[in-house]
């Protein structure tokens, strides 16, 4: 039913909230502004106390921007696998076992996890936006929640048709 047509054609979408994308960068930004800053107006008398908050100062920043970068991206959902705008794949839909967006799954805010029946390589963080290691892989953070929902349930879907 949901799997017949063009393997291209877009179902559904998921577009990080510009507020949540906002939020994510800077918080973390200012993060690693204010432990640089403390490592540049108050240095510590040890000197590995000091190359840690430069590093951590230096992470934050560092995170701040592939946070910026990654939830750039919109995912989309296609009959035949779950990708980003620019034609990363996910996950192929023949690959996922279950869908879980349960109240208690360790998930992703605003997001769900999907398990799959093999595990992808490489591993992959796209900060913000979703995550593969192994055989999961967890969508959400900056996203909207309605998108989520919606693109979970009809993986669901997609699955039970396979079945």
């Amino acid at each position: 039913m949901l799997r017949d047509g063009d393997p291209d054609e877009v179902i559904e979408r998921i577009t990080p909230q510009p507020l949540r994308r906002t939020l994510a960068t800077g918080f973390s930004g200012v993060l690693g502004t204010l432990l640089l800053y403390l490592a540049a107006a108050f240095p510590p008398a040890d000197l590995a106390f000091l190359i840690l908050l430069v590093g951590l100062g230096a992470g934050a920043l560092f995170l701040s921007y592939r946070i910026w970068e990654a939830t750039g991206e919109v995912i989309e959902l296609t009959r035949n696998e779950l990708r980003e705008a620019n034609g990363r794949v996910l996950c192929e839909l023949d690959n996922v076992a279950l869908v879980d967006r349960g109240f208690f799954a360790f998930k992703p805010a605003s997001g769900f996890i999907l398990k799959l029946k093999d595990p992808m390589t490489p591993r992959v963080y796209a900060p913000g936006l979703w995550w593969r290691w192994g055989r999961l892989l967890m969508v959400g953070g900056a996203t909207a929640g309605r998108q989520a929902k919606s693109v979970a349930d009809l993986i669901k879907v997609m699955i039970a048709d396979l079945d």
